[in-house]
């Protein structure tokens, strides 16, 4: 990773979930800064004109809005820019033709050359460098530390006493004035305390300089910062140690999109696997003959793609929605058994739309709730039945999966795995909504709390 891309803010600008975890994760293995992603005109206008980036990739298509506003705004400001799309060239409206156009899907080497073109021409060498403004003074190293979002902090190891400057005491939330270690302590994370604290007694012993990042509590915000410092000398006795603060959360977030969308991978090739292995059963307690047995897997594979074809249609039909009973019965088809849907899956729910987008997010969890089922729950069981449920008003909608007449439910125990974490997080950011288990021995029942208005979107 070169300096030059360390200091850079490239701002994401895409509506798919997985392909904006796929773009921060090419982005920081690129040694690049992520600013949001943005599923939005509106998002990614406000992130413009409110944080300061060096450049951006941003998908033409947002759930039907074209994100050329967003590159008037950047091209007004000097931003540079690759439009990120799974259109052809030829759909790039003619005023827009000039900029970089990647082609989904792309690789990070593609994506990192492209950046490149458009950063480094713009950079300052050495000689080009001019020596009456390389004067490093105070007012233009706190220009300098501004920009970055860099708080300054010293630290009296005898006294224990700490110096903020103003960007430090409002990333901790703590007045203005000097402030101890044991005021900072009362902000930390309570799971992260003991080894700050550890950390911090260390620096006594420490020749040179040390760095260790924690979270921060900020009243409901978790933030986490990076702390780094430096003494002149072993044990700094009767001296101060100055350092810095970085507020590394974002860097952090894309981490863990990363450990995610990793675990999400391995997961989701396991549950295709265990699909196709629960399908072909289901095919062969009915089926006579391996022709039959043929013909029977290969029907319900096609209501799976039947239904991949109702979420995401193909380019050349008109974007439209679709009725939510008609996406959940697609969607739950293959896992009925051997008769009719309503004889073991019933659905009744009101005509609601689903938007694509949106269609897409409310596909992956139920995939995900009917994969646990098939392998775990009630559809496990040749006598286990589900029932899906809807109410609505004007603001909500709340969808029941109710299963029974599976195996004893025994509720898990241990953190939530990968595919817990991703509906969670799906159910959160697409549909600004909620999901609840309940665990009664019967059956599992399901909660997912909607927004109507994301749910139309």
């Amino acid at each position: 990773m070169s300096a030059l891309e360390s200091a850079r803010r490239i701002l994401v600008v895409e509506d798919e979930v997985m392909v904006a975890w796929a773009l921060e994760d090419m982005l920081t293995g690129l040694g690049y800064s992520v600013v949001g992603p943005a599923a939005r005109v509106d998002q990614a206008l406000s992130l413009i004109e409110n944080g300061f980036v060096d450049a951006a990739v941003l998908d033409i298509n947002l759930d039907g809005e074209k994100s050329y506003p967003i590159a008037d705004a950047l091209a007004a400001r000097g931003v540079p820019f690759v439009f990120s799309t799974g259109y052809n060239k030829q759909r790039v409206h003619k005023d827009y033709l000039t900029y970089t156009t990647l082609q989904k899907p792309f690789e990070g080497s593609t994506l990192g050359k492209a950046l490149t073109e458009l950063l480094v021409p713009g950079t300052t060498t050495p000689s080009t460098q001019h020596h009456d403004t390389a004067v490093w003074d105070a007012h233009r190293l706190r220009i300098a530390t501004d920009a970055a979002g860099v708080a300054l902090w010293s630290w009296n190891v005898d006294t224990d006493q700490i110096s903020m400057d103003e960007r430090a005491h409002e990333l901790w939330g703590v007045p203005s004035g000097i402030v101890t270690f044991r005021d900072l302590s009362a902000r930390i994370h309570p799971e992260d305390l003991d080894r700050v604290r550890a950390a911090f007694s260390a620096t006594r012993d420490i020749l040179g300089g040390y760095e260790v990042d924690f979270r921060i509590l900020h009243g409901s915000d978790v933030r986490w910062i990076s702390a780094r410092g430096r003494g002149d000398d072993q044990g700094i006795v009767g001296r101060v140690m100055f350092g810095v603060f970085l507020n590394v959360t974002e860097r952090k977030m894309a981490e863990e999109a990363r450990e995610m969308i990793a675990g999400e991978m391995g997961h989701r090739v396991k549950n295709l696997f265990a699909i196709a292995s629960a399908l072909t059963g289901i095919s062969a307690r009915t089926s006579k003959t391996t022709s039959e047995m043929a013909g029977d897997l290969t029907l319900r594979l096609t209501a799976l793609s039947r239904a991949h074809d109702l979420v995401r249609p193909v380019l050349s039909e008109p974007k439209k929605a679709a009725l939510l009973g008609d996406l959940l019965a697609a969607l739950l088809a293959p896992y009925t058994g051997d008769g009719p849907l309503n004889a073991r899956v019933k659905v009744s729910v009101p005509e609601l739309l689903v938007g694509e987008a949106s269609a897409t997010t409310l596909a992956l969890v139920v995939h995900e709730l009917a994969t646990n089922s098939i392998k775990y729950g009630a559809l496990s069981k040749s006598s286990g039945t589900l029932d899906v449920s809807c109410q609505a008003d004007d603001r909500d909608v709340v969808i029941v999966w109710k299963e029974e007449g599976g195996p004893a439910v025994v509720a898990p125990t241990g953190p939530a795995g990968f595919g817990s974490q991703l509906i969670a997080k799906s159910m959160a950011g697409q549909l600004g909504g909620t999901i609840a288990f309940d665990w009664p021995q019967s059956g599992v029942v399901v909660t997912l709390h909607v927004s109507k208005a994301r749910l139309n979107g």
